[in-house]
């Protein structure tokens, strides 16, 4: 087979097609990219059979044709190509030439027939939501996934839709993550998509809000179609945790604090706590002030920000990152904190009139002075 494009349009759908391609791979067809070329279209297909990527871009040829290729080497020797376009001939026997200029690459690829066919997918439905808001809502609740295989089914993010409104929640067993936006759809439908699938969608999804991402759910699988790029993932089996029930509904005492004040002086507590000096950080709310304490084997910090604040003094402890994790993503300039003791969840939640996230954070035993 022969063709000749753009590089520019072929680095870019190799590079976005390599992101299912594993070192890993299960059996070997897998350790590289297909290449199947229909006269003016060329269908660049990754696999590893849990995520599956494919995309066509334009081409000029009259040929057919298609092979394994080592897309690694593929991307580079393109990259380093002189001009703007490029010819690649493949021959009967899988010896790869690729020619830009007086420049030449050979390579070797593989016979296709052993590539396993992406699932296929019938789906009735479309749900369509803007790029943007995806790519947001998912950045802002994926780093609570579990990263362990205690409950396999808390290793991907809870897609919940009902009354036009989608909710994505992630949980870890310390920490909860729940993020919500309207869309345009007014059926019902639950499903858990793993978080390796779910990072491989925000490099994709872009920031454009006129920009729209179509996800197409069935029982076992989704396609996520995403600006020509079709991103297929098998879901997560099982019964997600009943996040709704953990969430309080009263608090005792509420703080209202500077978001980045905090993350500034948590990051700052952060230089003394590392695997071998977990200690907790030690927060003391109590008069319009938060004062934040922390003693490690590596060394120890005090520090102290203003808050506005209601409720009884409470002194409470957390994991440092767990605390800090949440507060990164929100774009508020202010959170409120809610707590009910020291030994129950915090919740983070917005000081403006929404409602669009909610994080909660456990607290840990502080050890007596």
């Amino acid at each position: 087979m022969k063709f000749t494009c753009e590089k520019k349009t072929l680095i870019d759908a190799v590079n976005n097609v390599s992101k299912a391609i594993t070192e890993r791979a299960p059996f070997p067809a897998l350790a590289g990219m297909r290449l199947s070329l229909n006269k003016t279209e060329l269908e660049l297909t990754g696999y590893n059979m849990e995520i599956g990527i494919r995309t066509v871009i334009s081409v000029e040829s009259s040929d057919y044709g298609q092979c394994i290729i080592d897309a690694g080497l593929f991307s580079n020797m393109l990259r380093k190509m002189p001009e703007d376009i490029v010819m690649i001939e493949v021959s009967g026997s899988y010896q790869v030439t690729l020619s830009s200029g007086v420049t030449t690459f050979n390579l070797i690829a593989a016979n296709a027939d052993e590539y396993p066919e992406l699932p296929l997918i019938n789906s009735d439905e479309s749900i369509k939501i803007p790029q943007s808001v995806l790519k947001n809502m998912i950045e802002q609740s994926v780093f609570a996934v579990a990263t362990t295989d205690m409950k396999p089914i808390l290793k991907g993010e809870l897609f919940e839709i009902e009354d036009n409104k989608l909710v994505l929640a992630a949980i870890d067993g310390y920490r909860l993550a729940v993020r919500s936006e309207p869309i345009k759809y007014d059926g019902v439908k639950k499903f858990v998509v793993p978080a390796s699938t779910l990072s491989k969608i925000t490099e994709l999804l872009g920031d454009d809000p006129d920009e729209t991402a179509e996800l197409c759910p069935t029982l076992k699988h989704i396609i996520f179609n995403i600006s020509g790029y079709m991103v297929y993932s098998r879901l997560l089996e099982g019964e997600f945790h009943p996040y709704k029930s953990a969430i309080p509904t009263e608090s005792k005492t509420e703080v209202i604090v500077d978001r980045k004040q905090l993350i500034a002086t948590l990051e700052r507590t952060m230089l003394i706590i590392n695997d071998r000096a977990p200690s907790p950080v030690k927060c003391y709310f109590e008069n319009n002030n938060l004062k934040i304490n922390c003693k490690t084997s590596i060394g120890k910090i005090s520090d102290e920000i203003s808050a506005s604040m209601t409720g009884p003094v409470i002194e409470i402890g957390f994991k440092c990152k767990y605390l800090l994790d949440p507060l990164k993503v929100i774009d508020d300039d202010r959170v409120k904190l809610q707590m009910n003791g020291s030994l129950l969840p915090m919740k983070i939640v917005s000081c403006e009139d929404k409602d669009n996230y909610t994080y909660l954070v456990l607290p840990v035993r502080l050890p007596k002075d």
